[in-house]
This record gives C-alpha cells, structure tokens and sequence, in this order.
C-alpha cells in the first residue's frame, strides 16, 4: 500500500495498521461538520457513540456535547450540522463532542495504530492534498489510506453513499496532481478517475441518495454548506484525541 482506498471502520482497522496518515471522509456530515467547527477555532472530539456515555465523555474532556440534527435547540445549537455549526457561536470552553457512528467510529479504529488523522471533505479538498503533498505522505515510506465513511442500512451494514466517494476521490485527484507519480491502488485511482469525470458535482450531491434525504428531512442547507468546493484551508488533524488546526 501507497495510497490507498476503503470504505468504513472495517477498512479503517485492515489499512491503518500499514499507514502513516488516515483521511477521513463523510461529507454530508461528520467530516465537513469537524471542518467548519474548526475553522471557527474549536477543538472537536469524536465520540463513536451516541448514548449516554457520550454526555460522560463530554463533561470528562469539559466539553459540549453536539446533538442530532433534531434535536438543536436555540438553547443549544450544536450538533451534526455543518450549517447550524457555522451560525452557532463557538461552545464555550472552545470544545465540542461530535458523536458519529461512522465518521467518528473510523477515527477511532484509524487512531489506535498511531497514524496521523486527517478530516477531509470537499470544502477543503485542495488544502488536504497540498498538506499531504508538503508532509510527503503517500509515498513508499509514508503510505496513506483514505477512507470514505458511508451510511449504514437498517441492519447496520455499511450502505456506500456516492457523496463520500466522490470526496475521497476529490481528495485523491488533487494529490494525485500535486504529486504525479505517486502509485495508488486501482480502488483509490478508480475513486480519483470518478471525480475527475463527473460533470456536475453539486448536482451529484444534491441528487444522491443522502442528499435526497436531507433535503426530505428539512436540511437543505447542509447539503449547500458540504458543496462549498474549496471553500476552506483549514486542515483537521487529530492530536490527542481531538481534531484542531494543522500547522
């Protein structure tokens, strides 16, 4: 493995093992959402687990716990929302628990074999790739894995979601030109090669499957906020145990 490509936690503990750097993608939630939290300077713990353990986790790590879409209040506006997360001022003390049973549950399994983390997304695709192109990864003696999240079916199984192949493959293109030459596995060149042909890609995510959904369930505005292409050149990089600012 050089560069590398895999889909959810599973791959995550198959890949991580060999590999430098782990990025993280779930565009239409967990990883924009870190990115937005961010750039507006809080630090954003994964949490894996949406259940009581995570309020624990919280007020360990003297943070705010960000809660479902849902259930956001004007009381309490942070949640899994990168739209609501931009409006909302930062929590105070300047640190957010961000549960997610995928994107944070990749983290987690990327984690525990010591490679660097990143959250990627397609705001800040270009500003990833040029990082990981200055820091030499995805090379012989730093392999990179990118991972794309996915959703889950009602049996839990990992459902694929275009959105977050199609930010994988974002990523991939733009290190690929950055750094011609370097040998990706036929999965992340395939990844790579998707991006690079489709057309229209905010169209691609307004009309996937978990697009649709969003728009159905009174999101429109998350779905927007995740097509902001390059809008971002802040870089998220997990350091013990939260993601902040890479310098």
């Amino acid at each position: 493995m050089t560069v590398a490509f895999g889909w959810g936690p599973v791959a995550a503990r198959a890949l991580a093992p060999s590999a430098a750097c782990v990025v993280v993608v779930d565009v239409l939630s967990f990883t924009t959402s870190v990115g937005v939290a961010v750039e507006g300077g809080t630090a954003v713990y994964p949490y894996r687990w949406r259940d009581a353990t995570a309020a624990a986790y919280a007020r360990e790590h003297d943070a705010v716990l960000a809660v479902g879409r849902s259930e956001a209040t004007g009381a309490h506006p942070w949640s899994l929302s990168p739209a609501a997360l931009r409006a909302a001022p930062a929590p105070r003390p300047g640190r957010l628990v961000l549960p997610s049973p995928n994107g944070s549950a990749i983290c987690a399994e990327a984690a525990t074999g010591g490679a660097t983390v990143l959250a990627a997304s397609l705001r800040n695709r270009t500003a990833v790739a040029g990082w990981l192109a200055r820091h030499g990864y995805g090379s012989g003696a730093r392999p990179l894995a990118v991972i794309a999240s996915g959703e889950r079916w009602p049996d839990g199984s990992l459902r694929p979601a275009l959105e977050d192949l199609l930010g994988a493959g974002a990523v991939l293109d733009a290190l690929r030109a950055l750094a011609p030459g370097l040998p990706l596995t036929p999965e992340a060149t395939a990844a790579a090669t998707l991006w690079a042909a489709t057309e229209d890609p905010v169209a691609a995510l307004r009309g996937c499957d978990s697009g649709r959904e969003l728009y159905e369930y009174g999101h429109p505005q998350d779905v927007e906020a995740a097509a902001e292409l390059d809008a971002s050149a802040v870089v998220p990089v997990l350091v013990d145990g939260a993601f902040q600012e890479a310098p």
